[in-house]
């Protein structure tokens, strides 16, 4: 696919804030399948972060993030709007869309829940995964171009093989200038990463591209810290669909699980 270059903000950071809901990305943003785009994980961090900030509430914290890709998202300026869809008490339904070139490129949803003391009861069955000190580093651009892979540390547990691994990542970026993000943003702001980490044949010329057209998060708990952990396995079906299934780990264990149905194109 060819383009024009967008008009890249410059910096360590992966948006500029113009303010008024409006955004610029630089090079750490950029996406892995074509030079043009953004890459989906920082978006849905910088999407998460402001659905975190709409009309917010102590009593509450985000439980699920649907996220659809609708188009692929260009990098340079474009417009973020947070509406709140379902109030109410102990549920709300609240959106933010992400508008580009005159076309809404991602619509998110968040399931605010009201959250309470169920520490008598608390338990989980996901089993944890070696630790990023336990993990050798792991050089993502070897295998996927883009600013944003570039713009990651990344660690890999043995046993990693082509549709299963287990990874950690961390980025030194703030999302954005203003470096006032928390740790729930930034680490919504690595999940779809999973889709590349153990890809199942290699991306590019002559194989197979499978991009992702949405993103599932469900999280039991609340993230906390820099490094996101993937426990991670891809599914190829024989009708040109598939599927990315992730455990989301954080440094005090597994905290929730993601999906991403993928589209499967010969290249």
């Amino acid at each position: 696919m060819t383009a024009d270059l967008p008009e890249l903000a410059e910096g360590n950071f992966y948006y500029q804030d113009l303010g008024e809901g409006r955004f610029r990305s630089t090079i750490h943003a950029q996406g892995a399948w074509n030079v043009h785009e953004q890459h989906m994980a920082p978006a849905s961090g910088l999407l998460a972060d402001l659905l975190e900030r709409h009309q917010p509430r102590e009593d509450m914290r985000m439980a699920r993030i649907s996220y659809e890709i609708l188009g692929l998202i260009p990098g340079g300026e474009f417009r973020i709007h947070t509406t709140t869809l379902r109030p109410g008490r102990t549920i709300e339904l609240v959106q933010a869309e992400l508008v580009a070139g005159g076309r809404t490129a991602i619509r998110a949803t968040g399931w605010r829940m009201l959250t309470s003391d169920t520490g008598e009861v608390a338990a989980v069955e996901d089993a944890a995964i070696p630790g990023p000190d336990e993990c050798k580093p792991y050089d993502g651009s070897a295998v996927w171009p883009g600013g944003y892979i570039r713009s990651l540390e990344m660690r890999v547990a043995e046993g990693h093989r082509p549709g299963a691994g287990k990874v950690w990542l961390r980025t030194e970026h703030p999302l954005t200038d203003r470096a006032d993000s928390g740790d729930f943003a930034r680490l919504m702001g690595l999940v779809d990463t999973a889709n590349g980490i153990a890809a199942r044949v290699p991306p590019g010329k002559d194989s197979y591209a499978f991009p992702n057209l949405d993103l599932q998060i469900h999280m039991y708990r609340r993230p906390e810290g820099e490094w996101l952990g993937l426990d991670n396995a891809v599914s190829f079906g024989r009708d040109g669909i598939g599927l990315t299934s992730t455990v989301l780990h954080d440094r005090q264990g597994p905290f929730g699980r993601a999906e991403q149905i993928l589209t499967l194109r010969r290249t």
